[in-house]
Protein backbone atom coordinates (compact mmCIF):
# COMPACT_ATOMS: atom_id res chain seq x y z
CA UNK A 1 0.00 0.00 0.00
CA UNK A 2 1.20 3.25 -0.95
CA UNK A 3 2.18 5.21 2.30
CA UNK A 4 -0.04 8.50 0.94
CA UNK A 5 -2.91 6.45 0.51
CA UNK A 6 -5.17 6.31 3.96
CA UNK A 7 -6.07 3.29 5.88
CA UNK A 8 -9.65 4.39 5.38
CA UNK A 9 -11.20 7.16 2.78
CA UNK A 10 -13.89 9.32 3.53
CA UNK A 11 -16.95 7.32 2.92
CA UNK A 12 -15.54 4.19 4.61
CA UNK A 13 -14.77 6.46 7.96
CA UNK A 14 -18.05 7.92 7.60
CA UNK A 15 -19.96 4.46 7.66
CA UNK A 16 -17.54 3.56 10.95
CA UNK A 17 -18.43 6.66 12.69
CA UNK A 18 -22.38 6.21 11.82
CA UNK A 19 -22.45 2.49 13.19
CA UNK A 20 -20.89 3.94 16.74
CA UNK A 21 -22.79 6.28 17.05
CA UNK A 22 -25.92 4.49 16.27
CA UNK A 23 -24.16 2.03 18.97
CA UNK A 24 -24.05 4.74 21.48
CA UNK A 25 -26.76 4.80 24.50
CA UNK A 26 -28.46 7.98 24.24
CA UNK A 27 -26.97 10.91 26.27
CA UNK A 28 -24.64 14.00 26.22
CA UNK A 29 -22.22 12.11 24.34
CA UNK A 30 -24.16 10.98 21.48
CA UNK A 31 -25.79 14.14 20.97
CA UNK A 32 -22.50 15.73 20.51
CA UNK A 33 -21.12 12.57 18.58
CA UNK A 34 -24.10 13.37 16.27
CA UNK A 35 -23.75 16.84 15.78
CA UNK A 36 -20.16 16.45 14.94
CA UNK A 37 -21.10 13.52 12.21
CA UNK A 38 -24.34 15.93 10.81
CA UNK A 39 -21.37 18.88 10.31
CA UNK A 40 -19.30 15.93 8.35
CA UNK A 41 -22.22 14.86 6.13
CA UNK A 42 -22.38 18.65 5.73
CA UNK A 43 -18.89 19.14 4.52
CA UNK A 44 -18.37 15.81 2.81
CA UNK A 45 -21.56 16.95 0.84
CA UNK A 46 -19.12 20.52 -0.45
CA UNK A 47 -16.43 17.81 -1.15
CA UNK A 48 -14.55 19.31 1.51
CA UNK A 49 -12.61 15.79 2.61
CA UNK A 50 -10.21 17.64 5.39
CA UNK A 51 -13.24 19.61 7.18
CA UNK A 52 -15.13 16.50 6.92
CA UNK A 53 -12.52 13.91 8.49
CA UNK A 54 -11.86 16.66 11.09
CA UNK A 55 -15.67 16.35 12.34
CA UNK A 56 -15.38 12.27 11.83
CA UNK A 57 -12.41 12.50 14.32
CA UNK A 58 -14.64 15.33 16.77
CA UNK A 59 -17.16 12.72 16.77
CA UNK A 60 -15.31 9.58 17.83
CA UNK A 61 -13.75 11.81 20.56
CA UNK A 62 -16.99 13.18 21.89
CA UNK A 63 -18.26 9.17 22.34
CA UNK A 64 -14.38 7.88 24.32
Amino acid sequence: MDSKTPALNTADKMKSVKAACDKATAGPKKDSAMKHFHAAETAHTAKNDSECNRELDAATHALA
